[in-house]
């Protein structure tokens, strides 16, 4: 049976998770959610489904036979553990944590951007910060190939999962843009 993703019609926070699904070869359905257009941003859409799925914290969803998990970070984590993709060292666990939790707050910075009204006025300060932030990255990367250590787990040649995700870049399946929803200053189209 296929698992399914719901989330808004933009690639935003699922686009992780839709990687990660390309790359392990899964079996997936989306349910996308449409926001109105600009006069009122309707969202009834979701509105009128959000709080008859009985979870806690329904935004972007993943349903996996009978479980049902929320939250972006929760339904990477699920996956890459259904997939035996977390045998770690305790070092690649404190790694991945660090690295979870900065790239989540380097894209909430750009949501706060790009959500921001006064977004124009904005945009030269985060621009000039990039590069520093960027740098942060190169550093924690180091000399290693990947982040968290020397190969992807769960893959026997490490390469074949990405050839997945290539495939799918260059197929009609691939939601690049809208980054953000019709709200946002920059991405909403």
């Amino acid at each position: 049976m296929a698992m399914t993703l719901g989330y808004w019609d933009i690639s935003g926070l699922g686009h992780a998770i839709r990687l990660l699904l390309e790359y392990i070869d899964s079996n997936y359905e989306e349910k996308e959610y449409t926001v109105g257009d600009c006069n009122d941003y309707d969202r009834s859409h979701w509105l009128n489904e959000k709080f008859k799925l009985g979870w806690t914290f329904p935004l972007l969803y993943l349903i996996d036979g009978a479980h049902k998990i929320t939250q972006s970070n929760s339904i990477l984590c699920y996956i890459a553990l259904k997939h035996s993709m977390c045998e770690w060292t305790e070092m690649e666990k404190i790694r991945i944590d660090i690295l979870e939790n900065q790239v989540m707050d380097t894209c909430m910075d750009l949501v706060m951007l790009c959500y921001n009204p006064d977004f124009e006025k904005l945009k030269p300060q985060y621009l000039e910060g990039l590069p520093d932030k960027m740098r942060l990255f190169s550093q924690f990367l180091g000399k290693r190939p990947w982040f968290a250590g020397d190969k992807i787990k769960g893959e026997k040649d490490g390469y074949t999962g990405l050839k997945r995700i290539s495939a799918y870049i260059k197929s009609s399946h691939f939601l690049s843009r809208p980054i953000y929803t019709k709200q946002a200053m920059w991405g909403n189209k």
